[in-house]
């Protein structure tokens, strides 16, 4: 996952390089197709999205950087809480 470079914020939409393991396309997604989930630890941080190639669900943890990159980029996060 990638946000592309060189394409400023204010001249149109954010796109994020993606692919997808089941199929192994390799496409552009923007900011509406993608979600993000913070957890408490790495394992519980991820993003995910629907493969627009061959319609599976792809789940892949989201780093620091990652994390930073969808949510400077609009990608709608999801907050997770452990209860307790």
């Amino acid at each position: 996952m990638s946000l592309m470079s060189g394409i400023p914020a204010t001249m149109g939409p954010v796109l994020f390089k993606a692919a997808c393991p089941e199929c192994r396309g390799r496409f552009e997604l923007s900011a509406g197709a993608l979600r993000l989930a913070i957890g408490a630890s790495r394992r519980t941080t991820f993003y995910s999205f629907t493969c627009p190639e061959c319609e599976k669900a792809v789940r892949r943890p989201a780093g620091e950087r990652i994390v930073e990159l969808l949510t400077g980029g609009g990608v709608r996060t999801l907050r997770l809480h452990s209860t307790v």
